[in-house]
């Protein structure tokens, strides 16, 4: 097997080499684990040639190629030296990659169009478990959310436009958002539960923990995505720990997702609470608006 994988972008802090996730991946698998120090070149090329049946090869960080990131098609980004030098040494290509999947880099998509390819098994149980919450998960399904009001409205107000959220509730910067402007309370009214009172604007007040543990005991389907505060902060932190427990507890289908939504998931010991904790960020999103995924679209696109 042969393992293409990034870390970070070119620039930042975290932007590094995978000798050390080879060492993690070691440790999870308990097999061993070639990291080459290259991508496509010589030295790549010779490691994977050498290979016998069940070598495992990691190469190293493929946003250190020039054109990965470029935004492409999977058959322009299939020209790319990256994906003719090393198409020929694979039998097929496996992406379980969801969470880049709303991304259409050329280690996502370039190697579709010419090899025989597939959706690895996480790829597969995110598409099930965001699947049925959008079209089979029993109603009434409310959504909640957390989190800054300009990543979320877009998504409230598909949800509700096509008729997948019966309620949404909204907490953290974004609940404080609905609860100055009168103007985005009109969304759609009676559709959306906002707060009726703060701490300090930093976690939502007992007046809106109890009308939210309300209308999540209704609930047959919850989907979580956003903490209700600043958690990181234990005395703003009493908001999101209670309507994370209520929804954990709850007896419903539930579906989680979004770095910070996991981040307090763990930190209060929730992770086996939830029917699925995804590990998708702008993937999910843009899934759950019913955008298109280039990863998947071209899946299906040049399926064999």
């Amino acid at each position: 097997q042969i393992i293409i994988a990034h870390q970070g972008r070119p620039g930042e802090w975290d932007f590094t080499d995978l000798r050390e996730h080879s060492n993690e991946i070691e440790k999870i698998i308990k097999e061993n684990v070639n990291f080459v120090d290259d991508i496509y070149g010589k030295k790549a090329i010779d490691e994977i040639k050498k290979m016998k049946k069940g070598d495992i090869i990691l190469l190293d960080n493929v946003r250190k190629i020039k054109e990965e990131m470029d935004k492409k098609t999977p058959e322009e980004h299939a020209k790319s030296e990256f994906v003719k030098k090393l198409s020929p040494l694979a039998d097929a290509f496996v992406n379980d990659a969801f969470a880049s999947a709303h991304r259409s880099h050329c280690s996502l998509v370039g190697f579709i169009p010419v090899l025989p390819s597939f959706a690895g098994l996480l790829m597969e149980k995110e598409v099930e478990m965001i699947g049925k919450m959008l079209n089979f998960a029993e109603r009434p399904r409310v959504f909640v959310f957390g989190g800054n009001k300009e990543d979320k409205i877009e998504m409230i107000k598909s949800l509700i436009d096509r008729r997948i959220a019966d309620k949404v509730i909204i907490g953290g910067a974004l609940g404080n958002a609905f609860l100055k402007d009168i103007s985005l309370r009109k969304i759609a009214e009676g559709k959306i539960v906002y707060p009726v009172d703060s701490i300090e604007e930093r976690d939502i007040g007992e007046k809106t923990i109890d009308i939210f543990e309300e209308e999540i005991s209704r609930a047959n389907s919850i989907f979580l995505g956003g903490p209700m505060g600043v958690f990181e902060e234990k005395k703003y932190r009493k908001g999101t720990e209670k309507i994370f427990k209520a929804i954990a507890n709850s007896g419903a289908f539930t579906l989680a997702g979004g770095g910070h939504t996991v981040a307090a998931i763990r930190m209060l010991g929730l992770e086996n609470k939830f029917s699925y904790v995804s590990t998708g960020g702008g993937a999910m999103e843009r899934f759950l608006m019913g955008k298109d995924l280039p990863v998947i679209e071209a899946l299906i696109k040049f399926k064999r």
